[in-house]
């Protein structure tokens, strides 16, 4: 039987814990606050305050110099990574809101990054099936509905060079991927994460961090 965690994540343990992460900038901070204020209903939506810093150390790690992200919201994760790019890298950055976006699109331009995202409007799955077809991705990052994760996994997949990096947010989806029989977006999380799992393409690792991350690595 494997022992579980004892660690409790007590809100004293996360506060010591972001304590000694790299701290958000007047950007970051700001495009996290405003997206409390206009969204307070959906701001849960926005990548957790860690995985930002967590999310640039990895464009830094890997290299990336092309990232792919499924899902933005208003623009947080984006900003994160494209800070961490080099002048010469790109981020397309998929999403189907231009309300949510908008505030991004004014964070970016604020910390001189907006040259390095390519925002599209639409359908994530169409975006990424008009992209090349060969591998050329670096890093990806999944943050959108979770019924459409094990589409957006097959079409990435392929176009991810050998020894790039998937990051999926909610792998956990608050704890529902142990329920008996998970309804909606619990089951589709589940799914995706059997699916990746089983997936030889890639090797992966499922952390609990915030609300679950995986990241897969392009064998």
């Amino acid at each position: 039987m494997t022992k579980g965690n004892s660690t409790k994540i007590t809100d004293e343990l996360y506060a010591y814990v972001l304590a000694h992460n790299p701290p958000l900038d007047e950007f970051q901070r700001g495009l996290v606050e405003t997206t409390w204020e206009r969204f307070p209903d959906r701001a849960m939506m926005q990548s957790a305050h860690e995985q930002g810093p967590l999310l640039a150390f990895l464009v830094r790690l890997t290299g990336a110099r092309h990232i792919v992200e499924v899902g933005t919201f208003t623009g947080f994760s984006a900003l994160s990574m494209a800070q961490a790019l080099p002048a010469d890298g790109r981020l397309i950055a998929c999403d189907v809101s231009e309300e949510w976006t908008a505030y991004g699109r004014e964070a970016w331009k604020a910390a001189g990054v907006a040259d390095r995202i390519d925002l599209r409007i639409g359908r994530a799955l169409d975006t990424l099936r008009a992209m090349p077809a060969e591998p050329h991705i670096d890093l990806a990052y999944i943050d959108a509905d979770k019924e459409s994760q094990i589409l957006y996994w097959e079409e990435l997949v392929p176009r991810m060079r050998p020894g790039a990096l998937i990051v999926t947010d909610n792998t956990l989806f608050h704890g529902t991927v142990l329920d008996e029989s998970p309804d909606g977006r619990g089951a589709s999380v589940r799914a995706f994460n059997d699916h990746v799992d089983a997936d030889p393409r890639t090797e992966s690792v499922l952390l609990a961090i915030s609300d679950g991350l995986t990241l897969s690595r392009k064998r």
